[in-house]
């Protein structure tokens, strides 16, 4: 019997032990969900059951930052409760419960302290339970990075490396990374203990549980840096990812030592000519730019702004200017120069000079030079216009038509404004010409003033006298003056006859005379003015009379028509009584009406001409 009993319990255990390999609960769930600060996130556990999952219990735990695990949600068919006064009581929230064998804990405004680990259990009764994990991670990009350079320069002469900037990324979370570069080159704390770069980073924690990440950049300078960019990269991360975010770039100044200068002439541009001023300029290749010392000559000037300006510089200003920067630090001195040259233009010298005088007939060769440090181009003009070309001016045969001035004109023409000139007077010697006028017989009325002008020509300058006809008559100079190859008279003279003026030109090689013949206009009619003024006084009051005798007969015309006046062939009415013993009747045949002509005695006299018949009709 008790053998049968212990085969009995056997046997129920052996089927609980099949029962309960057979029996398996199973659940998955990623290792991690991501989400912006901010947003909602989702945590999905699966799950199976090899029994019937509606006797399914689903328990929700986090594992809260001091590492223990506290239970947020309970749920099976009948109840689903959310545990309160919990971190999550009013933001979770729980979908697929009962329905499937997934579900789904959705988190609201997720915040950096749900950063948490979530566990999902599940207890499938007799088939067992089973629990999976999930790490929700929280992200908040960084606001957009600055960088700050440093102002003053940096001297390559630092021993120890020097600041470069700073770079700022704030509001991150987790904390972002800061990478500086210079150029397209990472830079990093140098290894082995060398100094050459040194980045120092400070993280800050603000009060909202984001990172503030402070940055600086030390180096140690060299030359070529003061053409470098440097700029900070922020890397952080996000859902899914990492993000990269550049700075600005920024530019240092860079101190470096003048090892040599360069001088050189500023202005004028191109070649320097007498009378100029010349800017002197002096440029070091280190930085900043060291005080200069100038020297013209061995003989030290003062100069204003490291420039040097040598005002009207002559032939002797060539020479050689030295530029000296001294080094403030090592009290080195650098030095630098250049050759200045002056070109110039002498004065004109011409041959013969000044006045020549030549008899007619002869030729004259005259030459114009100038010296000059470049070459020289001459040209010759009389009155404004050109006669030669060259350095030798060539006349012959003289003729009075040569006489006058003779500018010679030398330019230097590879260089502008450098130009000088000389006159030369020529007098071509022989008896006087008058220049005969083109009016030889003139009219003019009497009475009046004629100016006649004679030109005459010879050297020595001619003198010119005038003669008239009429003895009685004073031939007045009014101009005189000298020309270039003679002289020039105008007279008044005062027509009162016919006569004639003679020029008369002398000189001692002999003499000229020209006439002039003057024909007087006698005026055949003449009005005097008083005369004419008592004439037009005269018409004037005949013209008013006749608008008044006008004016009087139109008002006589309208006092008839309106029976005022008596009409008859009476002896004289009485116009101002009329008559009312007498009727005047008026018959016109052709029915037009005629005006009513009174004589000088006051009687009606009727024109002759007309067919109208006038009758008195006495009561």
């Amino acid at each position: 019997m008790a053998l049968r009993m212990n085969a009995f319990v056997g046997l129920f255990l052996l089927s609980l032990t099949w029962k309960a390999a057979w029996a398996k609960v199973e659940v998955n769930m990623e290792d991690r969900v991501e989400v912006f600060l901010g947003d909602t996130a989702q945590i999905t556990c699966m799950f199976t059951v090899s029994d019937n999952h509606d006797d399914v219990i689903i328990q929700w735990y986090m594992i809260t930052k001091t590492n223990i695990r506290s239970r947020i949600y309970y749920g099976d068919k009948n109840i689903q409760v959310v545990d309160l006064d919990g971190q999550f009581t009013d933001k979770i929230s729980l979908n697929g419960m009962g329905k499937s064998s997934e579900v789904a804990l959705t988190i609201r405004d997720v915040a950096l302290e749900d950063e948490l680990e979530f566990i999902c259990q599940v207890n499938g009764m007799a088939a067992g339970n089973m629990e999976g994990r999930t790490m929700l991670k929280v992200f908040a990009s960084p606001d957009r990075p600055n960088i700050e350079g440093v102002h003053s320069g940096i001297s390559v002469s630092n021993t120890n490396p020097s600041k470069i900037g700073s770079c700022e990324a704030k509001n991150g979370y987790p904390r972002p990374n800061i990478t500086w570069y210079r150029d397209q080159s990472p830079l990093q704390n140098t290894p082995g203990g060398l100094t050459e770069v040194s980045v120092m980073t400070l993280v800050t924690k603000e009060s909202s549980g984001l990172y503030t990440v402070q940055s600086e950049l030390y180096l140690n300078v060299v030359k070529e840096d003061k053409d470098s960019f440097f700029y900070c990269e922020v890397s952080y991360l996000v859902p899914g990812g990492t993000k990269m975010t550049e700075t600005n770039k920024i530019n240092i100044t860079v101190h470096y030592p003048t090892t040599s200068l360069d001088v050189w002439v500023e202005s004028p541009k191109g070649r320097v000519k007498e009378g100029d001023t010349v800017e002197v300029h002096c440029r070091a290749n280190g930085n900043p730019q060291p005080h200069f010392t100038f020297m013209h000559n061995m003989q030290e000037l003062k100069s204003e702004l490291n420039v040097l300006v040598l005002k009207d510089v002559m032939r002797l200003s060539n020479g050689n200017i030295t530029c000296t920067a001294l080094d403030l630090d090592t009290y080195e001195e650098t030095v630098g120069h250049t050759e200045l040259f002056v070109d110039y233009l002498d004065p004109a010298v011409l041959i013969p000079k000044d006045t020549h005088v030549m008899a007619r007939g002869e030729e004259l060769m005259a030459t114009c030079n100038a010296l000059s440090s470049l070459p020289t181009h001459t040209e010759w003009f009389k009155k404004g216009e050109k006669v030669a070309e060259g350095h030798t001016l060539t006349l012959k045969d003289a003729v009075f038509d040569m006489a006058g001035t003779y500018v010679c004109v030398v330019k230097v023409p590879s260089l502008e404004g450098l130009e000088t000139r000389g006159s030369l007077h020529v007098h071509v010697q022989g008896p006087p010409e008058i220049m005969e006028s083109a009016d030889t017989v003139l009219e003019e009325v009497t009475e009046k003033f004629l100016n006649l002008s004679c030109h005459a020509r010879g050297y020595p300058t001619p003198v010119i006298t005038w003669s008239s006809s009429d003895e009685s008559q004073i031939l007045k100079e009014v101009s005189h003056r000298q020309t270039e190859d003679g002289v020039l008279s105008v007279v008044s003279v005062k027509v009162t006859s016919d006569i004639t003026a003679n020029c008369n030109a002398s000189n001692v090689h002999g003499t000229d005379s020209f006439p002039f013949s003057i024909k007087a206009i006698v005026q055949t009619t003449s009005s005097d003015p008083s005369t004419t003024e008592g004439s037009g006084v005269i018409i004037a009051v005949i013209i008013i009379c006749i608008l008044l005798l006008a004016i009087l007969g139109s008002v006589l015309y309208f006092l008839y028509k309106k029976g005022k006046i008596p009409c008859g062939r009476s002896g004289k009415q009485d116009l101002t009584k009329p008559n009312k013993d007498s009727t005047m009747v008026e018959m016109n045949n052709d029915n037009t009406e005629e005006a009513v002509l009174l004589g000088v005695n006051g009687d009606k006299k009727p024109p002759s001409d007309q067919g109208d018949k006038y009758m008195d009709v006495q009561k």
